[in-house]
């Protein structure tokens, strides 16, 4: 018998795939050395720390949206909130959790619905699915430039794609019991 197709299953593991893979890359960033994180460096935004305060302000922004928040561009008043590692990687915990718990809670219904964005002069409109489908696209279109950074510091860049494929179980293992999930969290 062939199970019936959810729509919400994959929104369901992109969020936790996003927090194992915040995760990593916040493992790592607590390895560098004294000045590597605010470092100048080539890519879009000039530091790890600056790409990884947009990533957690951006996830912030639609993150409040998507639960029926007004937060809009106070979301960015300030672009570097955290200047110290430990205290965004729990910035960005939270807001990672808040995601999971908003896409385990969706129905196929859901995904339809439109969800207003305050973008400060006027309200954008979306729906949910299209706002989940370009958060998670910005999240991995960043981590990727950390992940470049990182290349350049004193930090091995971390494994950041092995998160969606149930053969990937062994691999993620360590970081899903950290976080308290199973596979079966992941897999349903």
């Amino acid at each position: 018998m062939t199970e019936a197709y959810d729509p919400t299953r994959v929104f369901r593991k992109l969020a936790r795939a996003n927090a194992l893979a915040n995760l990593r890359l916040y493992k790592a960033v607590a390895l560098l050395r004294p000045g590597e994180f605010e470092a100048t460096r080539a890519s879009f935004f000039p530091s790890i720390r600056a790409t990884l305060n947009h990533i957690r302000i951006i996830d912030w922004f639609y993150v409040d949206a998507l639960e029926g928040g007004t937060l809009g561009p106070k979301a960015w008043e300030n672009e570097e909130p955290f200047a110290d590692p430990t205290e965004l990687r729990a910035a960005q915990a939270d807001v990672d959790r808040r995601l999971v718990k908003l896409c385990d809670s969706l129905t196929s219904h859901d995904l339809a619905r439109p969800v207003a964005v305050h973008r400060g002069s006027r309200i954008q409109t979306d729906r949910l699915d299209d706002i989940l489908s370009h958060l998670f696209q910005h999240q991995t279109h960043h981590r990727g430039q950390v992940h470049a950074m990182l290349s350049g510091t004193s930090v091995k860049p971390p494994q950041l794609d092995e998160f969606i494929v149930g053969d990937d179980a062994q691999a993620r293992s360590a970081d899903m019991a950290e976080l308290g999930w199973s596979e079966r969290d992941l897999m349903d």
